[in-house]
């Protein structure tokens, strides 16, 4: 069983590689040449400006597709960032498009998640390899209906539990800015095509940070939307049911502008009329730029202090805030550590059953992901006993905290942990309303990327986006600087816990130079429209003062 199993998986990863190859090299000597200029300018226009020339037809939605195709094929070549290649099947759905709708001609890109009719969505599983999806999800057909062309999707680690992205299906990607450092996952295949440029606008999902650790990574801009903001349904995932830290479909987006021009878009579209998930709840204008705000800062989360680079880039920010007179002030909220702790319990509530459910013998999964799925495993006394070794010899309350609770649950534990959800989003919400907060600020992980296999050890460091899907907030990453060897330099630094010991290992500012860094600006639940308007702000702030950050721009 083990060996016909074993050889299947490779039966499976080697066909599903020569599909995607065969597709690839199938299309049309349009898209194998060289960008020409017209195509090159259509790459470096805004959502908002292609949209308006298709619709008063100046430009023609298969050029559109065209540019942006042969773009994404490159940007495969340099960092794999690709899955299915819909591009053939494309070129029908942009010249048949809705030429008058919010998104009238523009080539989206999704995750891997993504549900598109006759392509599958294996989420790296070979498993779920040549199963192709019978309908298309809610998602993709809102989506048609506004005129956008999905033209690709893009790659994922196996179980969508890492900030890699790698599984044996597609193989790894990597970073744009780096070759030896990852894109983010669990949506970093779509970061690194959006750095690149082969997008403008793409979807992703987010249950710790799956948007918000990528764009931090790569470079590009997102808001991680609140619980039944965005559609969802139809879409195939690793942990079908999991609703103890809510799962959200969410844009990312190369620029900012085309950030606010995608949400819009999708918003106006009525998604409610799309996806039963989705609340009724329409865009809402909202103007930020005259009032004085305050903002609260979260320096660090009590579990791995942001590094030399990411306490930078916060810092940044707030100084330009202040400059312009809004109020910035270090807040003490109720404990993120806390949140990491009960959070992760109640994400693997199953000890990770259903999500390494599909994985056939032999097949790669994540070094983070299998050294926590052991650990759930573990007899409770050993646990019991390494926790007493960590609280009482290593003076670690941290990781004791996390070991001691990190175990398969019952339903009745399963209830006390959603008890303890609700409990602590009320101290927050109290918090939030005692300091009379518009936003809170703070980094989007301790570090800039990881080099590849950073999350064998890395996992744990997810506190800083995490705490916010816990929380159901809207919350928004926008990239502000890139990493430099001179400034951002480690002094003398004494780790606090076994979790921030093993995150500093991988931080090397000279091995980092040159890799992007941002910021993540949270709103209350619901508050996409406020968080992009704080994000616009911000960015302003930071162009007027000569530090807007420049985005990566490849000639080929």
């Amino acid at each position: 069983m083990f060996l016909t199993e074993y050889f299947a998986h490779r039966r499976a990863c080697a066909a599903k590689q020569e599909e995607r190859r065969a597709r690839i090299q199938s299309l049309g000597p349009q898209f194998h040449a060289p960008l020409s200029s017209s195509e090159k300018f259509i790459l470096q226009q805004s959502v908002a400006s292609t949209v308006s020339s298709v619709k008063n037809g100046t430009l023609d939605p298969v050029d559109v597709l065209t540019a942006f195709s042969k773009k994404a094929l490159k940007a495969h070549e340099a960092t794999n960032c690709l899955t299915e290649i819909l591009i053939s099947k494309a070129v029908d759905w942009a010249k048949n498009c809705n030429k008058d709708g919010a998104l009238a001609g523009m080539p989206v890109s999704l995750k891997d998640t993504a549900a598109v009719a006759g392509f599958d969505a294996c989420i790296g599983y070979s498993a779920w390899t040549f199963k192709p999806m019978q309908k298309d999800s809610a998602l993709v057909r809102l989506l048609k209906d506004a005129g956008a062309v999905p033209f690709v999707k893009t790659n994922i680690p196996i179980t969508l539990l890492s900030f890699e992205s790698t599984n044996d299906v597609f193989g790894r990607s990597t970073n744009p800015h780096g070759k030896g450092f990852a894109p983010g996952g669990s949506t970093g295949g779509e970061a690194a095509l959006l750095a690149y440029g082969g997008s403008r606008i793409g979807i992703g999902t987010d249950v710790a940070g799956s948007v918000r650790a990528p764009a931090h990574y790569s470079g590009i801009y997102t808001i991680k939307a609140s619980m039944h903001r965005f559609l969802k349904a139809g879409n195939p995932t690793s942990i079908p049911g999991q609703i103890g830290i809510p799962a959200v479909y969410s844009p990312m987006t190369r620029t900012l502008e085309d950030l606010e021009t995608f949400w819009k878009a999708v918003v106006e579209m009525k998604p409610w009329e799309y996806d039963y998930s989705c609340i009724p709840l329409p865009w809402r204008e909202v103007n930020l730029k005259d009032k004085q705000l305050k903002f609260g800062v979260i320096w660090d989360d009590g579990v791995v202090a942001p590094s030399p680079a990411c306490r930078r880039a916060l810092k940044e920010v707030v100084s330009v805030l202040q400059s312009k007179g809004h109020r910035v002030v270090e807040i003490d909220p109720p404990s993120p550590y806390e949140a990491l702790r009960f959070g992760s319990q109640l994400l693997l509530a199953d000890a990770g059953k259903i999500a390494t459910k599909p994985i056939r013998p032999g097949e790669f999964n994540e070094p983070g992901v299998e050294t926590a799925l052991r650990g759930l495993r573990y007899p409770k006394f050993l646990k019991k006993l390494y926790a007493w070794y960590l609280r009482y010899i290593r003076r670690d309350e941290v990781y004791a905290g996390l070991v001691e609770g990190w175990h398969e649950k019952s339903v009745e534990e399963y209830y006390g942990l959603v008890a303890q959800r609700e409990a602590y989003r009320s101290k927050w919400f109290d918090m939030w309303n005692e300091e009379k907060l518009d936003f809170v600020l703070t980094v989007p992980n301790a570090l800039p990327a990881v080099p590849h296999g950073g999350m064998n050890k890395g996992f744990k460091t997810c506190g800083y986006t995490f705490l916010f899907n816990v929380l159901d907030y809207s919350a928004g990453v926008l990239p502000v600087t890139h990493v430099d060897s001179y400034l951002d330099q480690l002094p003398s630094f004494t780790p606090r816990n076994q979790i921030e010991a093993e995150a500093y290992r991988m931080y090397d500012a000279k091995a980092m130079h040159g890799l992007p860094v941002g910021v993540q600006v949270v709103g209350r639940r619901l508050q996409e429209e406020h968080v992009l308007e704080a994000m616009k702000i911000i960015e302003g702030l930071l162009k007027e003062t000569g530090k807007a950050y420049n985005l990566l721009e490849t000639d080929d």
